[in-house]
């Protein structure tokens, strides 16, 4: 079993990895418009090798820890590990996640054909697209079959690396590079937290590997729990988007569209929410930082579903969204609903990848054209992006049968019960996220028809549609497929957490006010704009202030440009004044007096004989009358 699972793992990183060098090194001479199909087939083995290994796994087994080769040798010190290896860690954590992963991004990949076609010309940048793409799913799937800290962050970084390539594709448009170059340095504030808590766990228990730290190493972590699992969760904020390093995500909409698809829903911002569960048994022990975690991702929740009310950009709309359902993965992490967070990821992706999929079918249809204002009664030119687009709403809201339905319920459940402010500021988030889910769906698809004069819209190929009828399946009945499944696969992960048990409100209690509020939800949203348009107008004339304050997200971009860009700008250009002046002038004096020491003596040097012999004398007679006068 030891070998299949060794094969399988290799398989799964090596073939996107050689999918992403052939298609950079062939893809421009010699395949140009067809290098997606070396992705494709990279990315469907790694899937094929992914559901195999979770059909071989047994979730009631210890996970195997396997060793693939001898990775880094260091000196002999006391008592700190000094061989690394290059191991997997493989348990129904990493299962899942490398299903959801590989999965999604194969959809995503079989989207791009046609609409990066469309987007730009297969001569400039198609291979260049397809490569970063293979080479973000290599990423992800390192950060997920990880058997250390070492790798971990590895996969970790180069995650973050191939969001920067993809987010700034379009890097000659200065918005494009802007967002790339603002989730890049935004993240590092993150990392820097995340590599000092690894550090930290390798200064207390010497070792790095997880069998190590999460058994007998928790005995030397014994007091530092609280610092460790902070640090670490510093990671987890940039990655996935928390309060307050957000920022970077709604931003990184300017990258195409099949990029967002792949960063909110299979890579990138579900690194965090896997890490924490995975460092489960760390994060466990330390009531503070599981409290911590789980305001961060309520609060977020809200804050984020606040914003998207007041907000035109569909894609933007659906980017404040995911940093909102990723509050609810942390809160139901920091609840101790380990099961049911990762639960909520893996229906997350379906959903999610869906609407940015739909959402991409309307630029397509609509010329680029995104803004909702500009947008309305697409239903008639676009029918099966706007089923699709209505399966993935009503996932995102909650509505049952569908996905959403099922694993944002049991986060609420444990929340509710657990920590109530926590658990009733999840439930007004639903609500929230109920009005502005079908806000977009009764501004671009119903309603009195807006296209500008200009646009011909028209449905998107056969390409594009795919996989967005496969999300829809994922998106309308993974929930109810899994609901009791995914407990039981994932119970030894849950373990970690040491689930507390409470039964102040009952789980068909919830389910129940849960979905009576979010049709409340749906119910305004369609009063406001399609009953009575008017009186959304009114409304944000009422508001006023508030309605400003929701549309400049908090000014929060504001704050951190006042408080942080311009004084490090400013710094920057004082630094740069002392090395001009100051590091430059130091450096010409060194210089500069050799040189004009230099420059004086070949003046000397004329060539002609008599000058010399003219010297000579005088010189001569310089020193005859200093031993002159110097004789007593």
């Amino acid at each position: 079993m030891e070998t299949q699972f060794k094969i399988l793992g290799i398989l799964i990183l090596m073939a996107p990895l050689v999918s992403a060098i052939l298609s950079a090194m062939l893809g421009r001479p010699l395949l140009r418009s067809r290098t997606h199909w070396m992705v494709i087939i990279g990315v469907g083995l790694s899937f094929v090798c992914s559901l195999l290994m979770f059909g071989l796994l047994n979730p009631d087994v210890s996970s195997p820890v396997i060793t693939i080769y001898d990775w880094i040798a260091t000196g002999a010190t006391q008592n700190l590990q000094t061989q690394f290896s290059v191991n997997f860690h493989i348990d129904s954590l990493t299962t899942v996640m490398l299903v959801t992963v590989t999965l999604v991004s194969l959809l995503v990949i079989i989207y791009s054909r046609d609409y990066m076609r469309h987007e730009h010309q297969p001569d400039r940048g198609y291979e260049r697209f397809f490569a970063f793409l293979s080479l973000f799913v290599f990423s992800m799937c390192t950060l997920v079959l990880a058997g250390n800290f070492l790798l971990l962050y590895l996969g970790w970084e180069a995650v973050g690396l191939c969001s920067y390539l993809l987010i700034g594709f379009y890097y000659p448009k200065p918005e494009a590079a802007a967002a790339a170059k603002k989730a890049f340095l935004v993240n590092r504030v993150g990392d820097l937290g995340f590599g000092l808590g690894i550090l930290l766990i390798y200064l207390r228990c010497g070792h790095l590997d997880y069998d190590y730290v999460f058994g007998p190493g928790l005995i030397q972590l014994k007091g530092y729990e609280t610092a460790v699992a902070l640090l670490l969760f510093c990671g987890a904020v940039g990655k996935s988007a928390q309060l307050p390093l957000h920022v970077w995500l709604p931003d990184a909409m300017e990258g195409p569209t099949p990029v967002s698809a792949l960063i909110h829903a299979a890579t990138m911002v579900t690194a965090g929410v896997y890490m924490v569960a995975r460092c489960g048994a760390i994060f466990a022990r330390s009531e503070p930082a599981m409290m911590v975690v789980a305001t961060t991702g309520a609060v977020t929740a809200i804050f984020a579903a606040t914003i998207a009310l007041a907000q035109y950009d569909l894609k933007r709309i659906l980017a404040y969204s995911t940093i909102s359902q990723l509050g609810y993965m942390f809160l139901g992490l920091g609840v101790f609903a380990a099961d049911a967070a990762v639960f909520h990821l893996f229906t997350h992706a379906f959903f999610k990848a869906l609407l940015f999929l739909g959402a991409g079918s309307v630029m397509h249809a609509m010329g680029g054209i995104i803004d909702l204002r500009q947008l309305g009664g697409l239903r008639k030119f676009l029918p099966w992006t706007f089923v699709t687009f209505v399966i993935g709403s009503a996932a995102l809201a909650g509505l049952p049968p569908f996905a959403g339905f099922y694993s944002k319920d049991l986060i609420l459940v444990q929340a509710i019960n657990t920590a109530p402010v926590l658990g009733w500021m999840a439930v007004a988030t639903a609500v929230v996220t109920a009005f502005y889910t079908f806000r977009i769906l009764f501004l671009a698809f119903c309603g009195p028809t807006r296209v500008p004069m200009e646009v011909r819209p028209h449905e998107s190929g056969i390409w594009m549609l795919i996989p967005m009828f496969v999300l829809s399946l994922g998106a309308l009945g993974a929930g109810f497929l899994f609901q009791h499944r995914f407990s039981e696969y994932l119970h030894l992960v849950q373990e970690r957490f040491a689930s507390l048990h409470h039964e102040r409100f009952s789980h068909e209690f919830v389910a129940v006010m849960s979905t009576v509020l979010t049709a409340l939800g749906i119910g305004m949203a369609f009063i406001f704009y399609i009953q009575r348009p008017n009186w959304a107008d009114r409304t944000r004339v009422l508001a006023g202030p508030i309605y400003t304050l929701l549309q400049r997200k908090y000014y929060v971009d504001e704050l951190y440009d006042l408080l942080f860009v311009r004084p490090l700008r400013y710094l920057g250009r004082i630094c740069f004044g002392v090395d001009c002046y100051v590091v430059d002038g130091m450096i010409w004096l060194v210089t500069g007096i050799p040189r004009l020491i230099g420059w004086t003596l070949r003046t000397l040097q004329k060539g002609a004989l008599q000058g010399y012999g003219l010297t000579m004398a005088l010189g001569l007679g310089i020193l005859l009358l200093f031993v002159w006068f110097t004789q007593p």
